[in-house]
């Protein structure tokens, strides 16, 4: 099988700056809505998970199968949830320091706070279907503010965006439909769509029923 240098196109022991260049190429290549395929398009992500994970082809288990050595290396992402719809309802500020501590005590419906876990290589979107919720989206493609996302602790690695500005990254806005945790936790507030700044840089959403999750 392909060794994660070969998937991104780049020579073996190349630097992180030459990694994060390739995959942002490569995962634009790879996309189906570029032309590419979800397999390609998945190949490209575990290939820099992969790699961002410490990559030692000398360690590689001889059966080959590298895609669940890679999942192995890094320990699923923990995301804690804050659906930004609720903020109104108690008077909450998005950016007080102390509102998942708020949240925890409030009682609130698991489509509105919760948690779940995200496998390496899965985005956050992709993650938040897996548990059963519905998210909302639309273009899947970093060139809408739909599916956008505030971090309040953690990160993702975001390699395509197309729509938002410096000083929303700056923020921590993020899109979800290809933001990967890089951290083992992840506290974010989620169906940012709703807030006055982001109302510019929406498409017309898919359908969207509120989420809930699958028991």
């Amino acid at each position: 099988m392909e060794s994660p240098f070969d998937v991104l196109q780049i020579d073996a022991g190349a630097d992180d700056e030459t990694v994060e260049e390739a995959y942002r190429r490569r995962v634009m290549e790879a996309h189906p809505d570029q032309g590419g395929s979800i397999a390609e398009f998945r190949a490209v992500r575990t290939a820099y998970e992969t790699l961002q994970a410490g990559y030692d082809p000398d360690a590689e288990p001889e059966s080959g199968d590298r895609d669940s050595a890679a999942r192995q290396q890094r320990a699923r992402s923990t995301v804690t949830y804050l659906n930004y719809d609720v903020l109104g309802d108690f008077g909450w500020q998005v950016d007080d320091a102390d509102l998942f501590e708020k949240a925890a005590a409030s009682d609130l419906d698991r489509v509105d706070y919760g948690e779940f876990e995200v496998d390496p290589g899965e985005t956050l979107l992709e993650g938040a279907e897996t548990a059963g919720y519905a998210w909302p989206f639309a273009c899947r493609g970093g060139a809408c503010a739909n599916c956008a996302v505030m971090l309040v602790d953690g990160e993702l690695s975001m390699p395509v965006n197309h729509v938002l500005p410096a000083e929303m990254m700056e923020r921590n806005i993020r899109l979800c439909c290809n933001g990967m945790p890089i951290t083992d936790e992840l506290k974010v507030v989620y169906n940012l769509k709703h807030m006055p700044e982001l109302e510019d840089l929406l498409l017309p959403p898919r359908p969207f029923e509120q989420a809930h999750p699958n028991d």
